[in-house]
């Protein structure tokens, strides 16, 4: 038996709108559709064994729209006091909250300060897919100075809340300009910011999220907003096979002419 969570729903907030979505599944099970405890879409599903494989395949159209990073109207459970609850994978190192006040002190205000963590963590580290696993930890990533998007979205909130900001994780998918086939989805990390609300930051892009970007899931880490998770009964061995592709839609016109 195997019982799956899905948070791959994107909802509508101020910088998109879901035009189209769907989630199948290839076995003779029901969706059941809810929200979890930050108000992201969750779908649920049991299938019973004996099982060798399971496949889901989600597809949908969004609309997006640059609002300069900042997440407003989006449904918000608590109040951003919460963000600053640290986690296994976001608790800082003492090398981590040396380096945030230090970055953070060349800026004045809060958002000159996020900026100022964003861009020196971009500078700082290396995409590396080989240096990191699902449950490594801000702190490993800081260590190592490498990682992945999963990785330097921890790194930065585990840094915006040592100088006082709450932040969380944004799972999701980006538009990239040079190839549409993807090996996973995409994360990056909000902060809030009085007067603004939260705001976007995408370390491993040294930018705050755009049009190109596909707000699916919020949580204190990787762990609330991981696309899937479950449980299963039996068996000795499990693999997960990821293809992911974000394309953009074509954009038609329509020309007429008419003559007498």
């Amino acid at each position: 038996m195997a019982v799956q969570h899905l948070r791959l729903t994107p909802r509508n907030y101020d910088g998109q709108h879901v035009v189209d979505w769907r989630i199948d599944v290839d076995r003779d099970c029901r969706l059941v559709q809810s929200e979890d405890a930050f108000g992201n879409m969750l779908h649920r599903f049991s299938v019973d064994g004996p099982l060798e494989s399971i496949s889901t395949v989600v597809e949908g159209e969004v609309t997006t729209f640059d609002t300069a990073g900042v997440a407003s109207g989006a449904v918000e459970r608590f109040p951003p006091i919460v963000y600053m609850r640290e986690t296994p994978l976001t608790s800082p190192s003492a090398g981590i909250s040396e380096f945030a006040r230090k970055t953070a002190s060349k800026e004045s205000g809060t958002l000159g300060k996020l900026h100022a963590l964003l861009g020196a963590l971009h500078e700082s580290f290396t995409f590396d897919a080989d240096a990191t696993h699902a449950a490594t930890t801000a702190a490993e990533c800081f260590e190592h100075r490498m990682g992945v998007c999963q990785d330097f979205a921890h790194l930065f909130i585990a840094c915006a809340r040592e100088i006082g900001a709450p932040a969380r994780y944004v799972s999701g998918y980006f538009l990239r300009t040079d190839a549409e086939d993807q090996v996973a989805g995409h994360a990056w990390a909000e902060a809030y910011v009085e007067d603004l609300g939260w705001v976007g930051f995408d370390p491993a892009h040294g930018v705050s999220p755009h049009e190109n970007h596909v707000r699916v899931a919020v949580a204190l880490d990787y762990l609330g907003a991981a696309p899937i998770r479950g449980a299963r009964s039996g068996g000795a061995e499990e693999t997960m096979d990821v293809k992911v592709r974000v394309a953009q839609m074509p954009v038609f016109s329509q020309s007429q002419s008419q003559s007498q």
